[in-house]
């Protein structure tokens, strides 16, 4: 009976790996094609994957709470079809002639037809050596000298690592190949095998009161992002203290007059934002480092700083300059219930060009915030709180908040983001004449 071994596909977005949240079937079950058979979560959100396959279930390759990189064995099904449709077969044909990486979810990693013959071969062994996990053609590996190779049986008892790289973090980790245990149960060593066992090691060698927490899955990406921003833009702050009376009253007024739509402080933030924007269009921006060019966009892609359960989300509504105040209030009020319930998809955590941050919420003034990259600018506005304020040369007492702006100095200079940053501001303590008509 032949056995097809389903690899974890490419997600999209630039994901190199995703962590198995759920398994919706279970060794013996019978699944049909496109059926989702795994939920596993991305550093960008959660997916369902349907399997290309149809048959019975042999085994299941990680365990619920793993981490695979994009291409590892991800499920074995025996004695099934593939998905059979010209769809099918030109987006196989397409992952053939690239190699790998791009492919469509559902598909898995394309080896080209030699390896493809050879995964057929050794299919009836797939529980004793699944397929490699890295990029490598398992003809190149075997000759590399790494081990597992179905084809010499009286070595069965060594260590599988297929993939050069796990290899190389269990080596410069310290630790002995034949003492690292695998999930799953198909005997190869896999990248979280190896940090698994890593971090084991570290808990062990803590001194007493520590506990590690190892950076992974969403956390991972967030630390990734903005320390690539820190390493790669220079950014520079600017602030500026504003009276935010006059912007509490127009959104309590806004409320009564946009057909029952719920106005939020964000919506009229985001939308005065977007006026300010078409004034100094240079920090709706980015940098292509590569070709040493600046790309200004003409829309934007207005990203909203979330915290979530999940970690720190940026979800984005595109062409949020063309939307009105109604729309623009739709549509937050749409991410934020989608960010609240962990329902984001990750169509929706892409395509930003300027971000905008209330910090206000966690209950402080100010932030000189990390750009989310690789745009050029990121907007904040803190709390609102009751201060004293000079108004036609008497101290009152007014709603005041910070507003910050952290931007590339590549994109423009002082003059510019200043000169942003002051019209916001003029726009927050007189938003009826920056509005105008507009609803």
């Amino acid at each position: 009976m032949s056995m097809q071994v389903f690899l974890l596909p490419d997600l999209g977005e630039g994901l190199t790996e995703a962590e198995i949240v759920e398994w919706k079937v279970k060794p013996g079950d019978t699944v049909t094609i496109d059926q989702v058979v795994v939920e596993v979560e991305t550093a960008k959100a959660s997916v369902e994957v349907p399997c290309p396959f149809e048959g019975v279930v042999g085994e299941l390759h990680a365990a619920e709470g793993t981490s695979l990189a994009v291409g590892a064995p991800l499920i074995s099904i025996s004695g099934g079809a593939v998905a059979d449709t010209p769809a099918a077969h030109e987006r196989y044909r397409e992952e053939e002639r690239a190699g790998s990486g791009n492919v469509l979810i559902g598909y898995g990693t394309g080896h080209g037809p030699t390896n493809r013959r050879k995964r057929r071969a050794a299919a009836p062994q797939v529980g004793a050596a699944a397929p490699q996990v890295s990029g490598n053609s398992t003809q190149a590996t075997n000759r590399s000298g790494a081990c597992g190779a179905t084809s010499e049986p009286s070595r069965s008892h060594a260590p599988k690592v297929l993939s050069p790289i796990v290899r190389s973090m269990a080596l410069q980790g310290g630790l002995d190949l034949t003492s690292i245990d695998t999930a799953g149960g198909h005997g190869v060593i896999t990248r979280a095998d190896v940090e698994r066992a890593l971090a084991g090691s570290r808990v062990a060698s803590s001194p007493e009161g520590v506990t590690r927490i190892p950076i992974t899955g969403i956390r991972k990406t967030i630390a990734d992002k903005l320390s690539r921003s820190r390493s790669e833009i220079p950014e520079a702050t600017v602030w500026v203290d504003v009276d935010a009376t006059a912007l509490m009253q127009a959104r309590r007024d806004l409320d009564t007059s946009i057909d029952g739509v719920k106005v939020t402080l964000l919506a009229v933030l985001a939308k005065l934002t977007m006026i300010a924007l078409a004034k100094f269009p240079e920090l709706n921006s980015t940098v292509d480092t590569a070709a040493g060019e600046i790309l200004r966009y003409e829309n934007v892609g207005l990203g909203i700083a979330a915290q979530t359960d999940r970690g720190l989300m940026v979800p984005v509504v595109p062409q949020a300059d063309k939307a009105d105040l109604k729309e623009l209030s739709e549509r937050l009020a749409e991410l934020t219930e989608l960010a609240r319930t962990g329902s984001l998809p990750a169509a929706r955590l892409s395509g930003g060009t300027f971000t905008l941050n209330n910090y206000g919420v966690f209950g402080v003034d100010g932030s000189a915030a990390i750009i989310n990259h690789p745009e050029a600018a990121i907007l904040g506005i803190g709390r609102i709180i009751d201060r004293p304020w000079v108004v036609d040369g008497q101290l009152a007492v007014r709603k005041v908040a910070q507003l910050s702006l952290a931007f590339d100095h590549r994109v423009c200079d002082g003059g510019v983001a200043g000169g942003f940053l002051r019209t916001v501001a003029d726009f927050v303590e007189n938003p009826v004449v920056a509005l105008g008509s507009v609803r």
